[in-house]
């Protein structure tokens, strides 16, 4: 069989380490061009692993552009991996491999169609979620399902430590599934629409806490979301200057350090910034985001 992979972040290069250590070639790598999402929480390059193993890897704007249709033809490809991609596949991506595009989900399908898969799961109280592996169609996360991995979500799960299991959850897929590929033994099964749910879009102003009108629960979900590799929850303080919550715990009462008054107890921040600037240590100073 030959394989092409596209992606830009970590989880999709370690998708793409696995199945090259597992001895199976892969003949095209696509990318976003080097200026391009340098941003982007978990962005990575290619160049060392297409060099290593003398694959074509091509660098694009958008994966519908004629460069990348090109790329992917002339490859002469019979499975497309798509993994860790926001741009949306269009017909010809979708049409360039004989056997069809794979995607990779973190979640368990058809639940949580859509994007900010990890920091829903912790932000939705969900006990488990997991990784789905599914022939992209020409909706949103829509196709049939070829493989599935469940996460279990501890109570203090945090951004971080989800994103890593997904990672594992990932590479544990690919391992059972390259065989059936390989010997075109896979199955499919169709997704059901009734039990479909679609989880939108976050922007980094989402993680605004609101000290007020949120409860301890809430900014602890919230802070567990949002906390790196993801932009981080914040607080505007009076004085125009933005604290960013890494991490932190609730309380019935206030600590020594900085609290954040909630609508029904308090916030206690364990590490921050202010600004971008980051605070070695947290003792000294006094509660924000009400009285008391």
């Amino acid at each position: 069989m030959r394989y092409g992979f596209v992606t830009c972040v970590r989880l999709g290069r370690a998708c793409v380490e696995e199945i090259l250590g597992s001895g199976i070639r892969i003949q095209a790598l696509v990318t976003l061009r080097d200026d391009l999402a340098q941003g982007k929480s978990g962005r990575v390059y290619l160049d060392d692993l297409a060099e290593q193993y003398q694959i074509p890897l091509c660098k694009v704007t958008n994966i519908n552009e004629p460069a990348a249709i090109r790329c992917l033809r002339d490859a002469d490809l019979d499975w497309l991996f798509i993994v860790g991609w926001s741009q949306i596949a269009g017909r010809e991506v979708l049409a360039s491999a004989r056997n069809g595009v794979l995607g990779m989900h973190p979640t368990l399908l058809p639940v949580g169609r859509g994007r900010a898969s990890i920091p829903w799961a912790i932000l939705k109280g969900l006990s488990r979620t997991g990784v789905s592996l599914f022939r992209l169609a020409e909706g949103v996360d829509t196709g049939p399902v070829l493989a599935q991995e469940v996460v279990e979500i501890d109570a203090d799960e945090t951004a971080g430590t989800l994103y890593e299991k997904a990672v594992t959850a990932h590479l544990s897929l690919l391992r059972s599934v390259m065989p059936e590929l390989e010997a075109g033994s896979v199955e499919e099964r169709p997704q059901d629409d009734a039990k479909a749910t679609v989880w939108p879009g976050r922007r980094p102003e989402d993680g605004e806490i609101l000290p007020q009108s949120m409860t301890m629960d809430h900014v602890d979900r919230l802070v567990r979301a949002t906390t790196r590799p993801y932009p981080g929850a914040f607080v505007r303080q009076p004085d125009g200057s933005t604290l960013r919550v890494w991490s932190g715990a609730p309380s019935t009462v206030p600590s020594e350090g900085i609290d954040l008054r909630l609508a029904d107890g308090w916030y206690t921040v364990l590490s921050h910034d202010v600004d971008g600037v980051p605070y070695p240590g947290e003792q000294g100073h006094k509660a924000v985001g009400g009285s008391g």
